[in-house]
């Protein structure tokens, strides 16, 4: 009660201590704080900072230069090489020209003009391609002549009227043992700049086993067509057929396609295997003989056959250029295929693998007839006889030995192997030729 009565008279005796005093906490002797604001920084401050900004971005720039001039060439190789091996290969595509970039890429550059490449193509190609109607006899069943026609298309290869087709075109009109144009049949040739007129055309040669034949007009001057290498032919190129479908009212009709295949073995309506190019560019019959041209506009095939069937669709066929050249130019100066290797047998195709099987005989060729004075004859090939090796190598069918004949020349001695009666002999054959 007397501590309690003492702070009472403290608090009367010193009335700026009293609770009803506003101030009276802030000036007590029992609690006191301060606090000092800090002073503002002077201008010359700022300057300084300032030029410590400027001093240290130069020499942090001179130091990034130094490194990109002087470190970065020098460590360029060492990051390359750990990084190649870190990182897979990039797929940016690589200029064609950079060094060491053979096994990479390839750069494709596709490259689009106003004109559309196929109208250069028409008009470089087209007035070389020309018509051919073929006027032929036929017996009726009355035996009476009659007159038949069919139209195809040919190529100028010469100037001075020298004109390439297939011979299945001209074979209606051409006499097989005389070879020549048959009484009663005729050729025409029809320009693309006259197409009002034609050109009784004659008969230079043909070749059945290529189906090409080549005929001659009497004109000079003419368009003669450009031919390219289809040895170099890729699928997948530029491929434009020029021809007459369907026969001279549609004629120089222009198709384009691709080169879907090559080497393609098709065997013909005669049984003939031919090694042909595969396009989807539309040939039609009428466009037989005509040009299958690439993008440079020069002849690579020349239209052959379209297989017309019931689900199927752009597939038609051509002749290399480079065998096609070679024929032509074989037909005019020999009126034949020059060079071809002939052993001089004819075979039976019934005979087979099952049939020799059945009957206790090997596997071969066997041989119907034997051509007079032969290479086949001199050597005592027989009819009746099964070649069951040639060259060493062998063979059980007509396609095996005509392929290892045709790697000889004409005039080579070559082992032939054959059985008769039970017996096998060896027989040495002298290729002749082949004038057919």
């Amino acid at each position: 009660m007397n501590d309690f009565n003492d702070l009472n008279n403290f608090s009367n005796n010193y009335p700026e201590n009293r609770n009803d005093n506003a101030d009276s906490i802030k000036v007590s002797s029992f609690y006191t704080e301060s606090y000092k604001k800090p002073s503002k920084r002077k201008n010359n401050s700022i300057i300084q900072l300032v030029l410590i900004a400027l001093v240290s971005a130069v020499f942090g720039g001179f130091a990034v230069g130094t490194f990109f001039t002087f470190v970065v060439p020098v460590m360029q190789p060492a990051a390359k090489a750990y990084f190649s091996k870190m990182m897979p290969p990039s797929t940016a595509v690589i200029d064609a020209n950079t060094k060491n970039n053979q096994d990479v890429y390839k750069k494709v550059e596709i490259i689009q003009n106003s004109d559309s490449p196929v109208t250069a193509i028409a008009e470089k190609v087209g007035p070389s391609v020309v018509g051919i109607r073929v006027t032929s006899r036929t017996q009726s069943f009355f035996f009476e002549d009659q007159q038949q026609t069919g139209e195809g298309s040919g190529i100028i290869i010469r100037s001075d009227g020298y004109i390439m087709t297939n011979n299945h075109v001209i074979e209606a009109a051409i006499n097989p043992y005389t070879k020549k144009i048959d009484t009663g049949a005729k050729i025409e040739v029809f320009l693309p700049s006259q197409k009002d007129k034609s050109y009784v055309a004659t008969f230079i040669g043909s070749d059945a086993k290529t189906d090409l034949a080549v005929i001659k007009i009497n004109a000079n001057n003419l368009p003669v067509a450009e031919f390219g290498d289809s040895d170099k032919l890729k699928i997948g190129e530029l491929a434009v057929a020029i021809g007459n479908p369907g026969g001279l009212e549609l004629m120089g009709s222009v198709t384009v396609g691709v080169i879907s295949g090559l080497n393609r073995t098709i065997e013909t309506e005669d049984g003939v295997e031919l090694k042909l190019i595969q396009t989807d560019a539309a040939i039609n019959p009428g466009n037989s003989g005509g040009a299958l041209v690439n993008s440079k506009g020069q002849v690579i095939g020349v239209n052959r056959l379209k297989i017309a069937a019931q689900g199927f669709e752009g597939l038609g066929f051509a002749i290399p250029s480079n065998l096609a050249k070679d024929v032509a130019n074989s037909l005019i100066e020999y009126k034949y295929v020059k060079g071809r290797p002939l052993v001089g047998i004819t075979t039976d195709p019934r005979y087979t693998e099952d049939v020799a099987r059945q009957n206790n005989m090997p596997a071969g060729v066997y041989v119907a007839d034997v051509a007079l004075m032969s290479g086949a004859q001199k050597a005592g090939i027989k009819p009746g006889d099964v070649i069951t090796k040639f060259d060493g190598q062998p063979v059980k069918t007509k396609d095996d030995l005509d392929n290892l004949k045709n790697k000889h020349k004409v005039g080579d001695t070559v082992p032939v192997e054959i059985y008769r009666n039970g017996e096998y002999k060896t027989l040495q054959v002298t290729l002749g030729e082949d004038r057919n």
